[in-house]
């Protein structure tokens, strides 16, 4: 397994090995012990599975507050997406600053977005699933979000906001420097 920090270092890309033959592959994609190898010493207690029938779909951007904040482990199983950790920490050096990575079933990579992250991706493909750890369940009363398409964060998502395709929840989240409730 490889693991290294993106321009955020706390926020990681892992690559698993893949094995293959020509049956197809083998790949453990999560092994406790080779993250805590690598210094990640995270408890996933859910798995989280998205279809999106649309190239252009965003999820995001979510997060939950503490204590019921959540670090995710993000991967592609089909397709592929543009994922971005977003610092919502306001103590941090890289408040406000985001970091993206490519995710594609092809790659075979990984995001480790931690808590003190918002979180989205735009799918690159149509028929994407994107399958995620948590490392706690969904709390509605802790669910917060930023707007995905806020001008001040000056992300290139590669779709207009008119051609995106998003929920409403999603639509109506604040600005990030409209939103009230960040991490300290």
């Amino acid at each position: 397994m490889e693991v290294r920090p993106l321009a955020i270092p706390d926020v990681k890309l892992i690559r698993p090995k893949r094995f293959g033959d020509h049956r197809g592959f083998f790949s453990e994609t999560y092994n406790k012990k080779a993250l805590e190898s690598c210094g990640i010493f995270l408890d996933f207690v859910q798995d989280n599975h998205s279809y999106s029938a649309a190239k252009g779909t965003v999820r995001g951007f979510h997060y939950q507050l503490p204590p019921r904040a959540q670090d995710k482990l993000v991967r592609v199983t089909r397709g592929s997406v543009l994922d971005v950790a977003l610092d919502i920490r306001r103590s941090s050096p890289t408040f406000g600053r985001w970091v993206s990575v490519v995710l594609s079933a092809a790659e075979w990579n990984q995001i480790l977005v931690p808590a003190g992250f918002a979180h989205c991706f735009v799918t690159l493909e149509p028929d994407t699933e994107v399958i995620y750890k948590v490392t706690d369940y969904w709390s509605p009363e802790h669910e917060r979000g930023i707007l995905w398409c806020d001008p001040e964060l000056g992300i290139d998502w590669g779709v207009s906001a008119e051609e995106a395709v998003v929920s409403d929840k999603d639509k109506t989240w604040p600005r990030l420097s409209e939103q009230p409730d960040l991490f300290d």
